[in-house]
């Protein structure tokens, strides 16, 4: 074991610094030989399987070709859950976990909101909050029918109920979806969102490993139109939330004060910029 982890480490030095380096260590170890961090630092070694080898190799092989670890492994920690990830899909933030936990301070755990999370990509958000709020009733939308079967398969390892639907978020204010599911007024008590909302221009500082593998679909808006997504969710929501709902956005922080004014102008609420774990305006919050 201790030769393939000089492997690794010979492998990767030329592209990731130490400290990632390490974490990437660290992680291949657990994944493919179920080595825990602690039994790491011990020193506990064993002999690797062929397979285990040759799993090593691979992840290495695309490592070295910057591809996201996520994406070599098949999956993703997201607020305590290991989640799928395949390429359709964005790999889960740490900061849209934040976003989870904006939402969980204002449900306790026996209520039962209806929730409707909008652009759910792997699922992430809505099955955090099926598995924090087992009696929720939440539907979750995507554009991308590959991102659907992704969320589809992680509510299924977890264990958690969920109404998935395709739909296109800029034109779920003005059409039906089916006849028995999100359109209309429907008395949702809250609408989670984390659209798409990179301006194009950024992506000249991104990082290769997201521009190359993550969907573009799920990253980018128009420099000139960055609120495309969130006005429509906002005009959706004036006839999906009940009286009294909530908004809860992740957002651009070079977008916040522009949301604030979109959102009170279309009679929006106690809108609120929440800032986080970075000091970063990430978050709006807003009530009809």
């Amino acid at each position: 074991m201790r030769q393939t982890i000089t492997y690794i480490r010979h492998s990767l030095q030329d592209i990731y610094p130490a400290g990632e380096l390490q974490a990437l260590i660290r992680i291949i170890m657990e994944s493919v030989c179920g080595l825990t961090t602690c039994q790491l630092l011990v020193g506990k070694d064993r002999d690797l399987s062929a397979k285990e080898r040759t799993k090593i190799e691979e992840i290495v092989e695309g490592l070295r070709q910057q591809q996201p670890i996520q994406y070599l492994l098949g999956e993703a920690l997201f607020h305590g859950l290991t989640l799928r990830v395949t390429p359709a899909v964005l790999i889960p933030r740490p900061e849209t976990a934040e976003l989870v936990d904006l939402v969980l301070k204002d449900w306790p755990t026996d209520s039962s909101p209806r929730l409707l999370d909008i652009g759910t990509g792997s699922g992430c958000i809505a099955i955090a909050l099926a598995k924090a709020l087992p009696k929720a009733d939440i539907q979750a939308l995507d554009i991308s029918p590959e991102a659907l079967q992704v969320a589809q398969e992680n509510a299924r390892l977890q264990e958690v109920k969920i109404q998935f639907k395709q739909a296109d978020i800029l034109k779920i204010a003005t059409e039906a979806i089916s006849s028995d599911g999100i359109v209309g007024n429907v008395g949702l008590d809250a609408i989670i969102s984390n659209p798409p909302y990179i301006l194009q221009k950024e992506s000249a500082q991104m990082e290769r490993n997201v521009l190359a593998y993550e969907p573009h679909l799920a990253l980018f808006v128009p420099d000139d139109d960055p609120l495309r997504f969130y006005r429509a969710i906002a005009d959706y929501a004036r006839t999906a939330l009940r009286p009294g709902g909530k908004l809860y956005f992740e957002i651009n922080p070079l977008c916040a004060e522009a949301m604030v004014e979109m959102l009170r102008a279309k009679q929006f609420s106690a809108v609120t910029i929440m800032c986080d774990f970075y000091g970063k305006s990430r978050f709006i919050l807003a009530r009809i």
